[in-house]
């Protein structure tokens, strides 16, 4: 038994593997305007999307019923939740350029009553709000444009399935023994034990520093085309950075720097500030005639 489980692992990782060469040269092969980042990782190939997002959405549906039943759940007539909406429906048009499965998710925005200064976007979509962040730090429309962008992001670039596929892989390793983790995939064992169990919380996952700045560089791209100031990116994470006064230096966490993130946008915005200038150009034109 456990050798045929060990055979199916290594044909399921074999396959994605090879699935990830061969795909190889898509997207970010292409010209294109706009930042450039890296290939998915082969890894998310490992566990099928489908799972991933049908175990998101119920998750999604567990938390908006907790919510609703310590009344912490927006109604749809607030006006934070129309403007959260509001903001999604703009980005939505441009997530398909990223992930091809996003123009069939049921994308969906709610808020949730609490202090966190936090958002998520689940994998197929689902994204929630904590009032904290919007009150706490006071966010723009651009802010919060960049702050959905980059959890949109997340999903749209599979970093949680992603990790759930390192945890696959890592848990065969450990099933053959030795440091194969390691040697073989190049995966840190410790950043993946968290995800290697069935189960996991898709709205708690920590994304390592790679994946943030991907994330950073996405969120700034699709806020951009959808006629948000990308320099928002750099007062959002000034605002970040003053209510994370004591926090740890760099090097002690898996999240870049508020200063190393501001630096990033900052070298990436020349990139997408024509989209930007192109994308708010008819509203303008629209408000002028009137």
């Amino acid at each position: 038994m456990v050798k045929k489980r060990v055979q199916r692992a290594v044909q399921q990782i074999g396959v994605a593997l090879l699935a990830g060469t061969l795909g190889a040269g898509g997207l970010q092969a292409q010209t294109r305007e706009g930042v450039q980042v890296g290939e998915t990782s082969v890894f998310a190939k490992i566990v099928p999307a489908d799972q991933i997002e049908r175990e998101a959405n119920l998750q999604y549906q567990q938390t908006l019923a907790q919510a609703s039943k310590q009344h912490a759940l927006g109604p749809s007539d607030s006006a934070q939740v129309q403007r959260l909406r509001a903001i999604m429906d703009r980005i939505i048009p441009f997530t398909g350029q990223w992930n091809r499965r996003a123009q069939q998710w049921k994308w969906e925005v709610n808020l949730i009553g609490s202090n966190q200064i936090n958002a998520y976007c689940m994998p197929g979509g689902k994204i929630a709000f904590y009032t904290g962040i919007l009150d706490k730090l006071q966010l723009t429309d651009d802010e919060v444009a960049m702050v959905m962008g980059h959890e949109i992001a997340h999903a749209l670039r599979e970093h949680a399935r992603e990790r759930m596929g390192k945890g696959r892989a890592t848990d065969f390793a450990a099933r053959v023994g030795g440091s194969l983790a390691a040697s073989l995939f190049g995966i840190d064992p410790r950043i993946t034990d968290a995800v290697a169990q069935t189960g996991a919380s898709l709205a708690t996952l920590k994304f390592g520093r790679e994946d943030e700045s991907e994330a950073d560089l996405v969120g700034m791209e699709l806020a951009a085309r959808a006629g948000y100031d990308p320099r928002a990116g750099v007062s959002l994470w000034q605002k970040m950075a003053a209510n994370n006064k004591g926090a740890p230096p760099e090097w002690l966490s898996t999240h870049p720097s508020g200063n190393s993130r501001i630096a990033e946008i900052e070298a990436n915005l020349p990139k997408v500030t024509p989209l930007y200038d192109r994308a708010k150009k008819p509203a303008a034109s629209e408000a002028s005639s009137q």
